[in-house]
């Protein structure tokens, strides 16, 4: 399902967005079938190795995927003054071309919401109110869906590391003072006059990045776009999956592994034809949960490769940065050593 609208107009923003080529579909990304009892190993190899793979056998009917991208359809096919109605960001609502508040833009609309009721946001209620109930149904019940699967996910990961008890980590997510969001992206297919005059190239609809928190959880449409960067410095395209979940390291589940999984560097290409519906759960700590690498899986006598810091001084310092930036460079103690190496700074 795709948003049935014409392509995006063209705004000065446009001139500022980057392009880059196309790379070949990547055939290797690790599967993950949650009804397996490997599981939790192939979770922690795929960390180990990617810092991404996809979940199958997840429990999460492709009917309530289904009935939130329509949703999202309907929300984006509306005229402009009416999705303005959510706008600006602050940090949730509505989002156009500009992603946060440093000069990053990119091919891409998006409503950025609140994923925790027990938090209230007053953008994400104003936004409810204005829409009809069927969307927030949709919202609610996916976000449900989604984050039982995620501390599912996670306590597998706990038990692929001998960690105990093996809720230490998803219990940060199941908290209700839990700081996590809920996005709904929209592509749309880029100006064939445009297109012409990058000669082949796409434009990137969002710049590369780590995310900043535990993890990421993304499900698409069956339109391409997502890239990720390997540990050679390869970027590669993931092949779209619609009924299956992406799962992505994020800075701060980095760090409580004191880097042994790696939070993975993404992107996002523009289609040339189609739209781009995409819908990502980020699972964060509480605000004033204090992020570190956990006692049981640091080595004896190895060192923390990270300062102690709160998840809202590393949320204000990532707020503050540019996409691209290297952020936990500002929290690695450069004097720190891993298996005999310095970690970088």
């Amino acid at each position: 399902m795709v948003v049935q609208s014409q392509p995006a107009a063209l705004d000065p923003l446009s001139n500022l967005i980057k392009s880059c080529k196309p790379t070949s579909l990547f055939t290797e990304i690790p599967e993950v079938d949650l009804t397996d009892p490997a599981a939790k190993t192939q979770i922690v190899k795929a960390c180990e190795e990617y810092g991404f793979f996809k979940v199958v056998n997840h429990g999460v009917s492709l009917e309530l995927m289904n009935k939130l991208e329509a949703e999202a359809v309907k929300f984006f096919s509306q005229s402009q003054s009416e999705k303005d109605k959510a706008s600006p960001p602050d940090p949730f609502g509505y989002g156009s071309k500009r992603i946060g508040p440093n000069g990053d833009v990119g091919w891409i609309e998006y409503l950025l919401l609140n994923a925790n009721p027990q938090l209230t946001s007053h953008k994400t209620l104003a936004i409810f109110q204005e829409r009809s109930q069927k969307f927030r149904r949709a919202v609610d019940e996916y976000i449900v869906a989604v984050k039982k699967m995620s501390y599912q996910v996670m306590e597998l990961m706990a038990d692929g590391l001998n960690i105990t008890p093996r809720n230490v980590m998803s219990k940060l997510l199941k908290d209700e003072r839990s700081d996590s969001c809920f996005r709904l992206n929209h592509y749309p297919p880029c100006p064939d006059h445009q297109l012409q005059a990058l000669s082949g190239r796409n434009l990137i609809g969002f710049g590369e990045h780590t995310d900043p928190q535990i993890i990421s959880v993304l499900r698409s449409n069956n339109t391409s776009g997502l890239q990720i960067q390997l540990r050679d410095g390869t970027w590669v395209s993931v092949p779209s999956d619609q009924s299956s979940f992406f799962l992505n390291v994020g800075d701060a589940l980095q760090v409580m592994t004191n880097g042994r999984f790696k939070s993975v560097k993404h992107r996002v290409l523009a289609d040339t034809n189609k739209s781009r519906i995409s819908m990502i759960y980020f699972g964060g700590p509480p605000l004033s949960e204090k992020i570190a690498p956990l006692p049981t899986l640091l080595a004896e006598e190895e060192e923390s490769l990270y300062k102690e810091f709160t998840w809202c001084e590393y949320k204000m310092s990532a707020y503050k940065s540019r996409l691209a930036d290297h952020r936990l460079g500002l929290f690695e103690k450069t004097t720190a050593k891993r298996s005999g190496q310095i970690s970088p700074n």
